[in-house]
């Protein structure tokens, strides 16, 4: 026992010491001599810079580091204003499809309106007829009669004073304005979603945006008091729904001499000369032709809209002599009270059922689709600077499909546009020349100077006459324009 405790100590003791001799050398080992090190201080600049000035490009480097903070500012400015031009775009966009749904809206009511009214009155004018009718197969001078009269007086008053607030507002031709303006409105909502979704737009697109939003305003207003449209014009305009156009300097140049022959930008000289002939034709024809037939639309519309109050008028006078004891008078009031109201009711019909109105204002607005075409080719051909205009193949793209033809019957238009402008100028100048041989001769017949001519120097004088005729309709070229 004493052994073994003697044996475990020994073993303990050597364990511990061990250990520690472990542990002294695990402490010297960790134990390094501490270095002093010496870094030398780099300068300032950066490695970029150090290279440059050994080099020798100093200045370039230099140039280039310092400018680029101000690009930065720059960059972030313009998306800056980009990003504001963007937001109002936007703000437009969203004003005309406001605008475009408010006068769908509108013109939805006073269509209604319009078969309201329409109906309303021609049955108060037909009840009255009846009334009036009765009343002459009543006998005496007692109630039913009496009553008879009244109800009918009384419903043809109510009908003149409808029929003229009627023909007043013309609710047919308020509908067709609300039509244009907001298919107006939609138009510009859709050119400003094309302008956006091409991107980089300016504030010109911004302003041009606005005016376009303000005309058109301005060209169909919404309230019915103080800013409705003249329904009765004295003169008979084409509509402008459009911002009046930027004027350049200098005047229409109509040779193109200051321009290079091979063209620019998609134009040249055939091309300048194709819009010219095109603006032409269109006011020669086309705008004349659309004013002429608004002004006949609008005498029309006129004289039914005076016709039919003053009818349902003297039908109230002849419904309230209806009964009267005088012989001449009675017949006649019923005639009157009974013919009157059925011929109101046929004038109304064919006035707001008809919807001349409506057709008058039509008119209006294709007129003013030519005028606005003319003044868009002749803002666009009163730009010298080429690469300032639109692109030419597009531009005159864009004019056929407005006017329905393809590039082909373009061309063709205003070729023959040009022919028939030459050949009418000819025929005025030999117009204006027989004209002026003839009061010569009528000069030396009837003057003072009692020139005598016997038949033969007449009849040279014709066949000279004759002849000069046939020469220049052989040297012209006329005689083969009109075969064709």
């Amino acid at each position: 026992m004493a052994a073994l405790q003697a044996l475990s100590f020994s073993c303990s003791s050597s364990c511990s010491s061990s250990s520690q001799r472990l542990s002294r050398a695990i402490q010297a080992t960790l134990q390094v001599p501490k270095l002093r090190l010496t870094i030398p201080k780099l300068p300032a600049r950066d490695l970029v810079e150090e290279l440059s000035m050994r080099s020798g490009y100093t200045t370039t480097i230099t140039t280039l580091t310092e400018s680029r903070p101000n690009d930065i500012t720059r960059d972030v400015q313009g998306l800056k204003s980009s990003s504001k031009v963007v937001v109002e775009l936007y703000t437009l966009m969203d004003a005309a499809a406001d605008r475009a749904e408010m006068h769908t809206n509108i013109g939805e009511q006073r269509n209604n309106w319009n078969h309201l009214l329409l109906t309303s009155i021609n049955a108060i004018t037909l009840t009255a007829a009846t009334m009036v009718g009765l009343a002459a197969t009543t006998c005496g001078m007692g109630a039913p009669l009496l009553a008879l009269k009244l109800s009918s007086t009384l419903l043809y008053s109510a009908a003149t004073g409808m029929l003229v607030v009627m023909n007043k507002i013309q609710p047919s031709q308020l509908v067709e304005e609300q039509r244009n303006a907001a298919r107006l409105f939609k138009q510009l909502h859709r050119e400003i979603q094309t302008t956006l979704a091409i991107g980089n737009p300016t504030a010109r697109d911004v302003k041009d945006a606005m005016d376009k939003v303000l005309a058109l305003d301005r060209a169909y207003p919404l309230p019915l008091l103080g800013t409705m449209l003249n329904k009765f014009p004295e003169t008979v305009e084409p509509a402008v729904w459009w911002p009046q156009q930027g004027r350049h300097k200098g005047g229409l140049d109509s040779t193109g001499a200051n321009r290079e022959s091979k063209g620019s930008n998609g134009w040249n000289a055939k091309l300048e000369e194709e819009m010219r002939q095109i603006v032409e034709v269109s006011k020669r024809k086309d705008k004349e032709e659309y004013v002429r037939l608004g002004k006949l639309a609008m005498k029309v519309n006129k004289i039914m809209a005076i016709s039919g109050p003053l009818l349902t008028g003297l039908a109230a006078v002849g419904s309230a002599l209806v009964g009267s004891p005088s012989l001449h008078q009675g017949p006649w009031a019923v005639f009157l009270g009974v013919t009157a109201g059925a011929l109101a009711t046929i004038v109304n019909t064919m006035e707001h059922g008809g919807q001349v109105g409506m057709v008058f204002e039509m008119y209006r607005s294709n007129a003013g689709f030519f005028q606005l075409m003319e003044e868009s080719i002749e803002y666009t051909l009163k730009e010298r600077e080429l690469e300032k205009r639109e692109n030419g193949e597009l531009f005159e793209m864009k004019v056929a499909l407005q006017l329905g033809r393809s590039l082909s019957e373009l061309r063709d238009l205003a070729a023959s546009s040009s022919s028939s402008l030459y050949i009418n100028l000819k025929i005025n100048d030999l117009n204006m020349m027989f004209w002026l041989k003839m009061s010569d001769l009528h000069r030396r017949i009837d003057g003072n100077y009692q020139v005598i001519m016997d038949n033969r120097n007449v009849n040279a004088w014709c066949s000279s006459l004759c002849g000069y005729i046939w020469i220049w309709f052989q040297r012209s070229g006329c005689r083969e324009t009109c075969h064709k």
